[in-house]
């Protein structure tokens, strides 16, 4: 479940607009398909689901620079129960 203090429209509104820099270094893992950065705050339109309930992106080659970099830093990690990714 996302941290509901970061978890809201201000929230991606900055993360859409600092999608434009890079990916922390300290960034690791990868994507599970787990679902849970496409509900941020609300449901993305996209999010499919395969039979198994892991997510996929139904505009995958066209996603936006925050769906792409997400998590870019730490403080905008607020999936770390569900998201492949850490920050070390």
């Amino acid at each position: 479940m996302a941290d509901t203090r970061r978890n809201t429209w201000a929230a991606k509104v900055k993360r859409t607009f600092t999608s434009v820099l890079p990916v922390s270094k300290r960034r690791r893992g990868q994507c599970v398909h787990c679902g849970a950065c496409c509900k941020l705050p609300n449901v993305c339109p996209f999010l499919k689901t395969h039979g198994d309930g892991q997510g996929y992106c139904g505009v995958y080659r066209l996603r936006p620079l925050n769906c792409r970099k997400y998590p870019r830093t730490e403080t905008e990690h607020i999936t770390p129960e569900t998201c492949g990714f850490r920050i070390e």
